[in-house]
């Protein structure tokens, strides 16, 4: 993507949690080309120290707490963070939920739940970010996938359905917006991630795994990157990450 004509740039990250996370690491890559990110997220704890390792860094940084699936915040957050000096140029949506539950016990209160903590909310950002984007005719809105989202396992049907949903409009999107300069793309991030909710509820999975046998988030982080920076003659719509030591 060629540079804006000023010389401000933002970008917004739904879904941010500990800094050993995939939306922390997000919001860092961008922050250090000087980005002005705002970060979204539930937890007041957990941003507030993601908010401080920032700024201690010298990024240009703010975080509003809240619930993604709430249509109204979302639009003020992408809203506010599009500003005149510093126009969005990055809409990443890393928000989402996965409980698994056995087939028979999942009942239409929690397949709806899960669509609308996965997809739903995506697309109520990806139409924000989206309308902020337009009338400039440039920028860039990533959604982070998972496995489910291309197959289902077993117990994973709920997470599985709604994450298929957000690729589904994430490819339309792409279709709809690419011609009108909106780069959209979906990560699949096919893997554990070593981070804050593996290390605390799975430690002995690194160990299980091995060197590098868990996704590195700033690893994930530095795609994103390229994604945004790719050329508009070969713009990539979907990018699958792995461990290299998975076994196939």
């Amino acid at each position: 993507m060629s540079e804006p004509e000023t010389s401000g740039r933002s970008a917004v990250v739904a879904g941010v949690g500990a800094s050993r996370g995939l939306g922390a690491a997000i919001a860092r890559r961008f922050a250090r080309e000087d980005f002005r990110v705002t970060l979204m997220g539930r937890s007041a704890e957990k941003l507030g120290a993601t908010l401080a390792e920032l700024r201690a860094s010298g990024a240009k940084a703010e975080v509003v707490i809240g619930d993604v699936g709430d249509e109204a915040l979302v639009r003020r957050v992408v809203a506010r963070s599009d500003a005149a000096d510093a126009p969005l140029e990055a809409a990443i949506f890393n928000a989402g939920g996965n409980w698994p539950k056995p087939f028979l016990e999942m009942n239409a209160a929690f397949l709806e739940d899960m669509w609308r903590v996965n997809a739903l909310a995506g697309f109520h950002f990806a139409r924000a970010a989206l309308e902020a984007m337009l009338p400039r005719q440039r920028g860039v809105l990533l959604f982070t996938g998972a496995s489910a989202s291309l197959r289902g396992r077993a117990k994973f049907g709920g997470f599985a359905q709604a994450k298929a949903a957000l690729r589904a409009i994430a490819q339309s999107a792409a279709r709809e917006f690419g011609p009108q300069g909106i780069h959209v793309a979906h990560v699949v991030v096919d893997g554990a991630i070593d981070g804050d909710r593996i290390n605390t509820f799975l430690p002995s999975l690194k160990e299980q795994r091995g060197a590098d046998g868990l996704l590195d988030p700033d690893a994930i982080a530095e795609n994103f990157w390229n994604l945004y920076r790719q050329p508009r003659s070969a713009w990539t719509h979907e990018l699958d990450v792995r461990p290299w030591v998975e076994n196939w």
